[in-house]
């Protein structure tokens, strides 16, 4: 990965075109249809520019199809289970008769399918051909996609990402995050592999909805690059709703038993029996079968595309964006990198480009966490003695008339005499939503002064920040 405001050497990819036809010319071509790619498409086409997209699945990308869209409607179901069992406190006489998972699935799935569609007819209203098939590089100004070969002046790299499949005997017994999407019916017992985004989402919406659910994780818990307090608050949640939590296992083989399925460490530790078992050990770019030598585009030892801030590749006309760089891989920044970067490209904003800090993210775990900025250790290591935290922890008014409690916990962490705010971190109830709000702030350089000064929205969680001391 390339430093911030450092440029890669340029160089003009060479190639043959012989053995196949050229179709047509664009100005520019996307390989990927996934929200990146789409939207850098589309603003492009805005802009005045001809644009082909090239995609062999379905289009929306990983978002929409196997990850944040499929997966919010999973996490709607497991929080409709939680709520279920708060209504007693507010005078409901409430019987829950179980749970349909195949039901969901199914409306899930059409959900997902009217989403694909939308998306075709974006790409229709902007007069953006969709070319259906994978494209690799002839050379940096040709696809080739069949037996067809299309040029353009300019190439957005936007390929994505897939979930890794460790490499163990019985591996293939157990399935990805993809595969999760593809069960037709929720698991008895279940165990994820894997401490970070995936595993922790999963492993919450299978609790939820009724699976004996087990996480396994190589190190000493889950969300390692978190604050520590979101850490810490995480585990105390698992172990309320009765997750398992077993640390530092690694993997060495999966074998399928009479009772099911038994996963086996290397230190000798054996797991099971289970019925599923989820991967969630990472993802890998998706730049196999793109020839990214034919067009001269260097790539790490992972695969990934390396890119600079303006998400430009060592090759003049080409850039990359999204999962494939192995930068945040998140939606969001895929979307923004896009947008940005059509704008530069096709707009005339010279200097338009994604800034790649004070990022908003948003853990849908039960209770959600939200974080943005440093870590409360990053920001020691960096600015030392400058620093000073704030932390609240209380549980919310939710939690008031009954026995169950989930309590929610805040962190703001600030430099300098100014306490300009550099880090803010919240688990608990609504803090997927109430991040948002506060990312902005903190972007714009919000001080403990301006949250002081601001007035709380009470009865609220999100009035603690305001009211820290």
């Amino acid at each position: 990965m390339l430093s911030q405001g450092k440029s890669m050497p340029r160089v003009n990819g060479a190639g043959s075109l012989a053995g196949a036809r050229v179709k047509k010319k664009f100005d520019l071509i996307v390989i990927g249809g996934g929200s990146g790619g789409l939207a850098h498409a589309q603003r492009a086409a805005e802009h005045g520019a001809d644009v082909a997209v090239i995609e062999n699945g379905p289009l929306g990308g990983t978002c929409v199809n196997l990850g944040c869209v499929p997966k919010k409607v999973m996490w709607y179901s497991a929080s409709h289970a939680h709520s279920a069992r708060l209504a007693a406190d507010y005078g409901f006489d409430l019987t829950v008769n179980g749970h349909d998972w195949s039901a969901l699935k199914q409306r899930r799935d059409a959900y997902v399918a009217r989403l694909n569609d939308i998306y075709q007819k974006n790409l229709d209203k902007r007069n953006i051909e969709l070319i259906r098939g994978t494209g690799h590089f002839v050379n940096k100004n040709s696809i080739r996609v069949e037996s067809d070969d299309y040029r353009a002046d300019n190439i957005l790299i936007a390929t994505g990402g897939r979930p890794i499949m460790p490499r163990i005997h019985g591996a293939e017994m157990g399935i990805s995050s993809d595969g999760f999407f593809e069960l037709p019916d929720r698991p008895e017992r279940v165990v994820l592999v894997g401490s970070g985004y995936i595993a922790v989402e999963l492993s919450g919406i299978f609790n939820a909805l009724g699976s004996d659910t087990t996480v396994l994780v190589r190190k000493d818990g889950v969300l390692r690059s978190f604050d520590q307090m979101l850490r810490d608050e995480q585990h105390k949640a698992m172990q309320r709703d009765g997750i398992q939590l077993e640390t530092g296992v690694v993997p060495h083989a999966l074998e399928r038993t009479s009772a099911g399925l038994k996963l086996i460490a290397e230190d000798g530790r054996e797991f099971g029996a289970f019925d599923s078992i989820v991967w969630a050990v990472g993802r890998a770019p998706n730049t196999e079968h793109l020839q990214l030598e034919a067009a001269g585009v260097q790539a790490d030892g992972y695969g990934f595309v390396p890119v600079d801030d303006y998400q430009a590749t060592n090759v003049d006309n080409i850039s990359a964006l999204g999962d494939v760089t192995g930068r945040e891989a998140l939606t969001p920044v895929a979307i923004a990198a896009g947008r940005r970067l059509a704008d530069r490209l096709y707009g005339g904003m010279a200097d338009r480009h994604l800034e790649y800090r004070f990022i908003p993210t948003v853990v849908f775990a039960h209770p959600p966490i939200g974080t943005v900025g440093k870590t409360e250790a990053e920001a020691r290591a960096e600015f030392g003695d400058d620093v000073r935290v704030y932390e609240s922890r209380f549980t919310p008014m939710l939690y008031a008339l009954g026995k169950h409690k989930e309590p929610s916990a805040m962190k703001l962490v600030t430099i300098g005499p100014e306490e300009k705010i550099v880090g803010c971190h919240v688990v608990g109830d609504g803090a997927d939503e109430m991040m948002q709000g506060f990312a902005v702030a903190i972007r714009m350089g919000a001080t403990k002064k301006d949250f002081d000064d601001t007035v709380a929205i009470h009865p609220t969680s999100a009035e603690e920040f305001v009211t820290m001391r």
